[in-house]
């Protein structure tokens, strides 16, 4: 099975979509080197970034009931285009959000704080959709992004945790999930702790 339409719209969305990523991740390097020179720090640790493989447009389009087309995942899915930010710090993902989000060209499109309010299994990030213009040759296509910001912590629990329910379990035994979710708080506690400290010896607290 294909998305539908022609193989010319499917490269140009896949390059649409690839030059929003760029057009983000220069943006949030810019700030990081900003903050290296105003405060000497780096607040990112680490970006990663994707564009969803045809595949998964195809399975989520499907999933969703919607017509499986370029234009139809292009006006109906958020989460195409997607890059991860990881921080040092819990103050460091606001901070750096809000100044993503002020930018002239950033239109914000929906915002989801799983940190202040987590998910039942214990995740934990700021989830950010995001539009932002893309510039060709002849014309500009506003392109929407998912932003997800979180700390190293965060991220650590979440990229495990995949691993271990994606693992062709039919089934997580509720041992298990309990035993994750002590661990995602466990890993939050730590977070806090360390953005305590952290403000103690910058004399912010």
């Amino acid at each position: 099975m294909n998305l539908q339409g022609s193989f010319e719209a499917a490269q140009e969305m896949y390059l649409v979509y690839h030059s929003a990523i760029r057009e983000i991740r220069t943006k949030f390097e810019i700030l990081d080197d900003e903050f290296k020179i105003q405060w000497q720090r780096n607040p990112i640790e680490y970006m990663k970034a994707r564009v969803k493989s045809p595949k998964s447009l195809l399975d989520k389009l499907a999933r969703r009931g919607f017509e499986v087309s370029v234009s139809s995942a292009r006006e109906n899915l958020n989460d195409i285009a997607g890059i991860r930010v990881v921080c040092s710090f819990v103050e460091d993902i606001y901070t750096l959000a809000e100044m993503l989000i002020r930018q002239d060209d950033i239109r914000l499109i929906q915002r989801k704080d799983y940190i202040q309010n987590p998910k039942p299994n214990g995740y934990r990030s700021l989830h950010l959709v995001v539009e932002v213009p893309v510039f060709f040759s002849n014309h500009c296509e506003p392109t929407r992004v998912e932003v997800q910001i979180r700390t190293i912590a965060m991220d650590f629990w979440a990229s495990l945790e995949h691993q271990l329910r994606y693992k062709g379990v039919d089934k997580v035994p509720p041992s298990v999930s309990r035993d994750l979710k002590e661990c995602a708080d466990v890993i939050a506690a730590t977070d806090q702790k360390m953005q305590q400290i952290h403000n103690i010896l910058n004399g912010t607290d």
